[in-house]
């Protein structure tokens, strides 16, 4: 690991908070140091108060900040004198320690200090950096693991054995620096834990930390340690793998995304495999995220027994009135095919993916360096089982509508199916963006949609899709099927045969494809449904529409024998907008023209009916956002029109 450092960077901050930022960024951006928020740093200087009081106070990384982001906001500002009385005191329960912490902040606007801000604070140095090395915590997780630390460090670490982050911690580390002298030490090395690092400039603690971190990769490069090389990638059976991500969500007891990782493909396909991802976690840090082992995803019955194991864990080390928290596996291997993660939201599940990624690359290293050698049970229990954890479980939190739900709309580039990917997104749902146009490919970025080009009047396309896709989140839950042409108008006895067929293929088989080809998926789904986007042409079609209208017309009947054939596991209903003038069918030019065909103004032709309103690709989106959702859990083959009232219609 190189240092990041730049003198001239550097230069350009005047304040030591300013060079925390710079220092702490550099840090955040090697993700084998500070995993998904791990880690924190911290600088000491003086503020003065508007009595005109100086205090001595501590900047250290505030809750959910991510070192790699962090701004000054991202600090909390906490009082010297307070943290080191709370460092004296010989019993303190971490809940009252947040308390105590939080109330001794200058900034109440501030995120709440770290839990290790005490910690911070007793280190004699302005400034401390704390991180996480996957190469240090894996040399720690194995056989003899203190030793070879001894070895790669000598006398210049202070080797500290494993003790539970919070008070206790800190605590012991208060001891430790009344009976020593730092200046003897370049690093604090916590076993099965982290590193600590510690200066009077934020270039001496920075530099200190790349070296500690570079030592044990110098240490594993010798010992001729390597990785495993990449495996051909296998073909994944999805509906067994739908399968695995229904059991694993009923478990939970909420909807659960998942995906396969075909990266690791060969660390899958090792013998022992079984028993090397159920030692534990890489550090107790990731077992809130990952929960103790993996699920060995090796027959039907692998999920149900992971959480009867899992209930047996609890009960060997519950012994204070706790509450058992879900038995749901959080990752998982595939034996001979690859990792898996699950996770409630698009965001979670990318953490699991990350750490799985970290973790069995610290496993091969530890399992090169004589064995891989997790924390004792009891000790991922407790960590697992935090106060601060527990005390979660008390508060009440709303989730988004669609929230772990995987989505997949046609003719999501533009228009109504565009407006139906954001409106998904927003409700909480993974959402398989689909359509022709490649801009599709461009257009969304979000980490919880993913754009997949495709042509649905073609099978091959609309299969390889779908594999992308479930591969990607795991299944499926909600279609909403939306992709549509609007024909040039043309009357029956002069009408163009290739364009009454290629509205034919679109606007009617292309939605039975795709029907044909997920159902399956949505039948292994979670509170499946279907929306058929059609037309207000179906109840109400009009002169020279015949091309577009027929073909809306059997769209929707192919949706009512699919609400008969599907229940009683997949809802299906039907939409019928009209006039939705925020779609790529209609412009200015066409507009007009409209409009003077029936004697009106462009607005009062947009809003031609009984509700004297105007239709949006928003408001169609809300309402099949709603139709997909529990308010419309009981409804199956209804016709909706939005139209704002149409008197042929009604």
């Amino acid at each position: 690991m190189k240092s990041l450092w730049q003198d001239s960077e550097a230069a350009k901050y005047t304040s030591p908070l300013e060079l925390r930022v710079y220092t702490s960024r550099l840090l955040g951006q090697e993700s084998e140091l500070v995993l998904h928020g791990g880690g924190n740093t911290s600088v000491k200087d003086q503020e003065t108060d508007i009595f005109g009081e100086t205090h001595e106070i501590l900047y250290v990384k505030g809750s959910g900040w991510d070192l790699a982001t962090i701004e000054k906001e991202g600090f909390a500002p906490v009082k010297m004198a307070t943290l080191l009385k709370l460092a004296n005191l010989e019993t303190l329960s971490d809940t009252d320690m947040v308390k105590y912490q939080r109330a001794a902040m200058t900034n109440s606007s501030a995120p709440n200090p770290s839990v290790e801000a005490i910690l911070h604070a007793v280190i004699p140095y302005k400034f401390v950096d704390h991180t996480h090395s996957d190469t240090v915590v894996a040399i720690t997780n194995t056989e003899n693991g203190s030793k070879k630390i001894r070895d790669i460090y000598g006398e210049r670490a202070l080797l500290v054995p494993y003790v539970m982050p919070g008070f206790i911690l800190a605590r012991r580390i208060y001891e430790i620096v009344q009976s020593v002298d730092l200046n003897d030490y370049d690093a604090i090395i916590l076993l099965n834990h982290g590193v600590f690092t510690y200066g009077n400039t934020a270039k001496e603690s920075y530099e200190r930390m790349i070296q500690a971190v570079s030592l044990a990769e110098k240490y594993v490069e010798e010992k001729n340690v390597r990785l495993l090389a990449k495996a051909d990638k296998q073909s994944v059976d999805l509906l067994q793998f739908a399968k695995m991500r229904r059991d694993v969500s009923v478990l939970k007891g909420t909807p659960m995304l998942a995906r396969v990782s075909l990266e690791n493909t060969a660390f899958a396909q090792l013998a022992n495999v079984g028993d090397l991802v159920t030692r534990g976690p890489l550090t107790p840090d990731h077992v809130i995220r990952t929960k103790r082992h993996a699920v060995v995803l090796n027959g039907t019955a692998s999920i149900e027994d992971y959480s009867q194991t899992y209930r047996g864990y609890f009960a060997n080390n519950e012994n204070n009135g706790l509450t058992c928290l879900d038995t749901a596996p959080r990752w998982g291997v595939w034996p001979g095919v690859g990792t898996v993660s699950f996770g409630a939201n698009a965001k979670d599940l990318g953490i699991v993916e990350d750490i799985v990624s970290h973790t069995i690359a610290a496993i091969q290293i530890a399992e090169g360096l004589g064995g891989y050698r997790a924390l004792p049970e009891k000790d991922i229990f407790e960590m697992e089982y935090w106060e601060l954890e527990q005390a979660k479980l008390n508060k009440a939190t709303n989730k988004p509508l669609h929230q772990g739900k995987v989505a997949l709309v046609t003719g999501a580039a533009s228009g109504i199916g565009k407006a139906c990917v954001e409106e998904l997104a927003a409700a909480g749902a993974s959402v398989l963006a689909v359509d022709i146009d490649k801009k599709v490919e461009s257009l969304y970025t979000q980490r919880n949609i993913l754009p997949l080009l495709c042509d649905v009047t073609q099978e091959a396309e609309i299969t390889s899709a779908l594999q992308r896709g479930i591969e990607f989140f795991g299944g499926l839950d909600i279609v909403v099927s939306n992709a549509g042409i609007f024909p040039q108008s043309m009357q029956i006895e002069t009408m163009d045969l290739q364009i009454w067929e290629k509205s034919m293929q679109i606007n009617m088989s292309s939605h039975l494809k795709l029907l044909n080809q997920t159902a399956p998926f949505l039948r292994l789904g979670l509170d499946p449904a279907i929306v058929i986007v059609a037309s207000k042409n179906v109840p109400a079609p009009g002169i020279g529409a015949s091309a577009y209208s027929a073909a809306k017309a059997g769209l929707t009947q192919i949706a009512r024998i699919a609400a008969l054939e599907f229940a009683p596991t997949i809802r299906v209903n039907v939409l019928h907008p009209d006039a939705v003038f925020d779609t790529g069918i209609w412009n200015d030019e066409v507009l007009q023209k409209r409009a003077q065909n029936y004697g009106l103004t462009v607005e009062e032709y947009k809003r031609r009916n009984l509700l004297k309103t105007e239709i949006s690709s928003l408001d169609v989106a809300k309402l099949a956002s709603e139709m997909v959702g529990s308010l419309f859990a009981k409804v199956t083959g209804a016709q909706i029109p939005i139209d704002g009232g149409n008197e042929r219609v009604i």
